[in-house]
């Protein structure tokens, strides 16, 4: 396994599928990271050298990505956001409903609740 920017990678993948593993990149991020590079799409990670995963995370961190922790601090916020000025999305999230106009009345009594915010 190699830590490429907090995320475990495993070195049996390529690159571009390994990649899409770090939060926040996804398929065509990881195919524009692989050409800026020069790596083949079926160049596993396990054959990189020091240098070359080197040169990929520089690559990665000075893009305009928001990536991983920074990415997720920044979701954290707009909810909050969304929380405190009291707007439909908002209350929505914090009972735990549909929040992009999904019928209720006879589906999403079984969906997945996700978290509730106990703070507001």
């Amino acid at each position: 396994m190699v830590y490429i920017l907090e995320t475990d990678i495993t070195e049996k993948k390529s690159v571009k599928f390994s990649l899409q593993k770090i939060y926040g990149i996804g398929g065509k991020q990881s195919s524009l990271l692989c050409k800026k590079v020069g790596f083949s799409h079926n160049l596993q990670v396990g054959e990189l050298s020091d240098e070359q995963k080197r040169q990929l995370i520089k690559m990665v961190e000075h893009s305009d990505l928001v990536i991983t922790s920074e990415l997720r601090k920044l979701r954290a916020l707009f909810l909050t956001k969304l929380i405190n000025t009291k707007t439909y999305r908002g209350l929505r999230k914090i009972r735990g409903l549909p929040v992009r106009g999904q019928r209720t009345h006879t589906n999403a009594k079984t969906a997945k609740k996700q978290k509730k915010f106990s703070n507001f």
